[in-house]
């Protein structure tokens, strides 16, 4: 058994390692997303088990959590998802919810279970700003981060207890399932994985069209929120920040590898609306209307042609 058990300690040890090794070789760009595999690595779980595990979390999340059937704003929210993950490294099918709460936050559980709450699209100012935020959590389950953090912690409980091997596998899986209602766990990330997943996020929503620098806005809005009101930003965001260390490396990933487009897509139509319609259901369930809150958009001149339709995106133009 101290066979065993060393040997697995030393695969424990090598894949740490290397794992910043690893992620420097992975480091492609956004003409590889597709071909490239972030999620490769240590890994305890196959695909399926993973996709096994997250639909068991997110029965938990539905069970406990109160759900948006708006069907306008379930169908806005999925489709924006969707459109991410087809331009993204995810080889999973991804299932997107939305969560009636006034906090901060969207999450993505192994598997492609994906939940955003109404908080998150009401504060963001346009629809890249969302985009941003659900490309990062996107690229947490591309990068399978979720499994290989439980994977870690798994190994770490062998380091400490190595008469778990006594029950033998099927006996740790046991024990591993009855912890499976917390997914908190899944969720909370090394300072590696998180850079894996602003840089993958970038990457992701740039291939999609959308301006990239939209997602250093939004968690540089989130870290200022953060201070005045901790409260109503999730614990999830506030366990790895946007610091500003992370905001240079992105900086510093849009400027270096994001080659520059004449255009890119920074809002559309569509957002407002759904924005609108969240705000008139929270006003509507407080008993207050409280339209003063409503957001006030600002539209640019109409182009040579005369179109300028409600219905067509608004596109961010370089000099």
């Amino acid at each position: 058994m101290k066979c065993l058990f060393a040997g697995i300690l030393a695969v424990c040890l090598t894949a740490s390692a290397g794992y910043a090794k690893s992620n420097k070789k992975q480091k492609l760009g956004p003409d590889d997303i597709g071909s490239s595999d972030p999620g490769k690595g240590v890994n305890f779980y196959s695909i399926e088990k993973e996709i096994a595990l997250g639909k068991q979390m997110a029965a938990e999340v539905e069970r406990e959590a109160k759900l948006v059937d708006d069907p306008v704003i379930t169908e806005y929210v999925n489709r924006l998802g969707q459109n991410i993950v087809r331009n993204s490294d995810a080889r999973v099918p991804f299932t997107i919810k939305v969560i009636d709460s006034a906090e901060v936050n969207a999450f993505a559980l192994p598997g492609g279970f994906m939940f955003v709450n109404t908080g998150l699209v009401l504060k963001a100012d346009n629809e890249a700003e969302l985009a941003g935020v659900m490309a990062h959590e996107i690229a947490h389950v591309a990068a399978r981060h979720g499994t290989k953090q439980a994977t870690r912690g798994q190994i770490v409980n062998y380091a400490s207890i190595p008469l778990i091997f006594m029950g033998g596998w099927a006996g740790y899986a046991i024990s591993q399932a009855a912890s499976i209602a917390v997914p908190l766990g899944f969720l909370e990330f090394s300072r590696g994985m998180e850079a894996q997943a602003d840089r993958l996020g970038l990457e992701y929503m740039y291939k999609a069209g959308y301006d990239p620098t939209a997602f250093v806005d939004f968690f540089e809005k989130i870290e200022t929120l953060e201070k005045k009101k901790p409260t109503s930003v999730a614990k999830v965001f506030s366990t790895h920040p946007m610091t500003g260390s992370r905001i240079k490396a992105a900086q510093a990933e849009i400027q270096g590898d994001l080659a520059a487009r004449q255009e890119y897509v920074l809002d559309t139509s569509e957002f407002h609306a759904v924005r609108d319609r969240l705000y008139k259901l929270e006003n509507r369930r407080q008993g207050e209307p409280k339209t003063d809150i409503f957001p006030t958009l600002k539209r640019r001149p109409a182009n040579s042609s005369g179109d300028d339709s409600d219905d067509r995106p608004t596109l961010k133009r370089r000099d």
